[in-house]
């Protein structure tokens, strides 16, 4: 077997656009999701039925949560 071609495994973090962090082990140092088992209505027992256009409204917020997330790791990576 060959040496020195796997990749580093070290700590990291999923961090959810809800605000939820989940430690785990993987290749990369952060992960962002946009929903995770804290906020997703199956595990949660919350489903609703939402009409199409708050359907459309309730990604885009999502969708708006996660890009404001990644912007600000991709600032904190820029500092060092």
């Amino acid at each position: 077997m060959r040496e020195k071609i796997h990749p580093k495994y070290v700590d990291s973090e999923i961090r959810c656009a809800c605000g939820n962090v989940i430690k785990t082990r993987s290749t990369k140092p952060v992960i962002i999701v946009g929903i995770c088992n804290a906020c997703h209505p199956f595990y949660t027992g919350q489903q609703k039925f939402v009409d199409t256009a708050g359907r459309v409204d309730k990604f885009e917020q999502r969708m708006a949560k996660t890009k404001a997330a990644q912007e600000a790791v991709a600032a904190k990576r820029k500092r060092r």
